[in-house]
């Protein structure tokens, strides 16, 4: 891509197991200059650029989830080694990050509340609203991870996650202030395709296509310049 600088996106070992090594990276660099679909973690079965051996992890994303990612990664990486597939052997995988997970305190003191003061506690901060049509929150990824969904990550919406208020977009607490202005664009464009009818999978490509141009250029053409008025709004640290 465009202003592309050369370096490798491997920062540092996190940990190795099983022949499996698991590197903390530059996910920035990564979704900016690589592929735009890596979020806080991957590996090869998703992206050809990792290596079979290796289990990357964003550096962004928070050091306590580490384990849960790079656990599962290896569960599953054991069950295929039985004889699962690996449709088979992901299901299993996340059921026992699940386990983990439930096993926190803040699971243990939140599962039992409703899904309404759920989706409350998760909140962080407001970082734009318009009244009732429209609220943008940064909320903590962790917490959503743990009481609602293990894949969520950057930032989702109402049109796509039941347990998102249809008026709110959520933005992941994992990400820097500098990429979330790519994510809250995405999200946007592909909450208004899907209002438009769109079903998702065709409303996630577009938005990647358009966040892939804000990342390339790193400027907004006239066309988003609403979604860069709302995006100056997440700048706010």
């Amino acid at each position: 891509m465009k202003n592309c600088p050369v370096q490798k996106p491997k920062i540092k070992k996190y940990k190795k197991t099983d022949g499996y090594t698991a590197w903390l990276v530059d996910g920035r660099y990564i979704r900016d200059c690589i592929n735009e679909e890596f979020t806080n973690f991957g590996w090869t079965n998703y992206f050809s650029f990792i290596p079979d051996t290796e289990f990357w992890i964003d550096i962004e994303a928070k050091t306590g989830e580490s384990r849960y990612y790079f656990d599962n990664f290896l569960k599953m990486k054991e069950l295929m080694g039985k004889g699962l597939s690996y449709e088979e052997a992901v299901v299993k995988s996340d059921r026992v990050e699940k386990r983990e997970r439930s096993k926190t305190e803040f699971y243990k003191t939140h599962k039992n509340f409703t899904k309404s003061h759920q989706e409350i506690c998760v909140h962080k901060r407001i970082l734009f609203s318009l009244g009732n049509k429209l609220k943008i929150w940064l909320i903590n990824g962790e917490e959503v991870r743990t009481l609602f969904f293990i894949d969520f990550t950057e930032g989702g919406h109402g049109k796509v996650y039941d347990f998102i208020p249809a008026n709110e977009v959520w933005i992941d607490d994992d990400l820097t202030i500098e990429e979330r202005k790519f994510i809250l664009v995405h999200e946007l464009h592909e909450r208004r395709l899907m209002a438009k009818g769109l079903d998702y999978n065709t409303a996630h490509y577009k938005s990647s296509a358009l966040e892939r141009f804000c990342r390339k250029t790193k400027i907004f053409t006239p066309v988003i310049l609403f979604f860069e008025k709302i995006a100056n709004f997440v700048f706010v640290a």
